[in-house]
């Protein structure tokens, strides 16, 4: 935060904007960033506590574990990190599913790696492309993009990329064990955990809420209804809307939701103000002019606004690590492109695949995969940093293949 603080002065300063001006564009930066998005962050953070606390994250992975069979473990946990992973940030999906990936590893004997690439390119996908995760909302707001469209794209791009990237991808660099054990799964006791209808509603409902109200904006004229749907799609309204019903049907009491809420919020505090300051990074290259000097230097490529987005966005992912930090650093200086072949729901998730790509040594993320699972360096390379890499590619063709629709 401090660091993309600094170098948004330092960079207005260094682009000759007066001392006021930069000051002024850090103000409005922050402001402009936050206050769409704040609110949206906080529930969200509070609904992945909530699903955390009350077991429906470890119910919907039972149910999925049982659907699924031995042969097709690597679906289920597919699955599973694709749901769980809607509500909830990575590091958070992450640490909730990786004990029972090791539980799955150890009851079908099959290798760790095996089972948690699934898992984490799932939890990937939804980081990089679907709101309400930090990157996609704060890209929506820069770019003015609708949410729920930005949501339906994001899904249909999300499904087939984490297929590839999490169940096609480990069948061809890891090789499956000899001697497995055929007979059943070890499961954890399930007393006290919600019944799987409650889990699935609750985890899934700020989804549900937001792509029926988008998709009943979009009827024509005019009917009563319409003003319902209008609230719904509106990804504040949907969340808290869910953390409302959450916590009116867990059976813990209202002050040990309340309790969850806080700690959700607390967990995401850096992420807010990291959010912050990017979006002042963010101002300080829309007032310098430096977006403008990009698309003029560009325009003669003749490459796709799209791809030069993700281009740029990967460059910055890079160098820099954190994939929210890159996204919302390369969104200052794309966002003159957005035009006609450029949608802003496109744009959002041209940049979310760019903020994926060849993850490394400068990432947390890197480095939870290489710990977690005891991988050496080569090793993590060689599993982890294909695997977002695959993801980062796929979601740019997919983005470039919707944008010819």
């Amino acid at each position: 935060m401090i660091a993309l603080l600094l170098t948004a002065i330092i960079t207005g300063l260094f682009l000759g904007m007066p001392i006021s001006k930069v000051m002024s564009s850090v103000g409005n930066g922050i402001g402009s960033t936050l206050g769409s998005m704040v609110m949206v962050l906080a529930l969200g953070a509070m609904m992945g506590k909530l699903i955390e606390d009350t077991g429906s994250a470890k119910k919907i992975v039972f149910i999925l574990i049982r659907l699924f069979g031995r042969k097709n473990i690597q679906w289920a946990v597919l699955l599973t990190g694709l749901l769980v992973g809607i509500p909830l940030f990575y590091n958070a999906g992450f640490v909730v599913l990786i004990p029972l990936v090791f539980a799955i590893a150890s009851a079908t004997g099959l290798p760790k790696l095996y089972i948690g690439i699934p898992m984490a390119a799932a939890l990937s996908v939804t980081h990089g492309f679907l709101p309400p995760h930090p990157g996609p909302v704060a890209l929506a707001a820069i770019f003015h993009a609708e949410i729920g469209k930005t949501l339906i794209y994001g899904l249909c791009l999300s499904i087939p990329i984490a297929i590839l990237a999490g169940v096609y991808f480990p069948r061809f660099v890891i090789k499956k064990e000899t001697g497995l054990i055929e007979n059943g799964f070890f499961i954890s006791p399930e007393d006290n955990l919600p019944s799987g209808l409650k889990s699935f509603l609750t985890a899934l409902l700020p989804v549900f809420l937001i792509v029926a109200g988008t998709i009943g904006t979009t009827i024509k004229g005019d009917y009563s209804f319409k003003s319902f749907f209008l609230f719904l799609s509106d990804p504040t309204a949907a969340l808290l809307t869910a953390v409302v019903v959450t916590v009116l049907v867990q059976h813990s009491g209202i002050a040990k939701a309340m309790e969850s809420c806080v700690e959700g919020v607390k967990s995401i505090a850096m992420i807010i103000l990291i959010i912050a300051a990017g979006g002042a990074f963010k101002q300080i290259l829309v007032d310098s002019g430096v977006g403008e000097i990009v698309k003029l230097m560009t325009a003669d490529l003749n490459l796709s606004p799209l791809f030069l987005a993700w281009l740029i966005t990967a460059a910055l992912r890079v160098t820099l690590g954190s994939a929210t930090v890159a996204a919302l650093t390369a969104s200052g200086i794309v966002l003159p492109l957005i035009g006609v072949n450029a949608p802003p729901e496109l744009m959002v998730l041209a940049v979310g695949a760019g903020s994926l790509m060849f993850s490394h040594v400068n990432d947390t993320g890197f480095w939870m995969f290489k710990e977690y699972f005891n991988l050496s360096l080569k090793e993590t390379f060689k599993t982890w940093t294909i695997m977002e890499s695959i993801v980062s590619v796929l979601g740019l063709l997919g983005v470039l293949l919707i944008n010819t629709f």
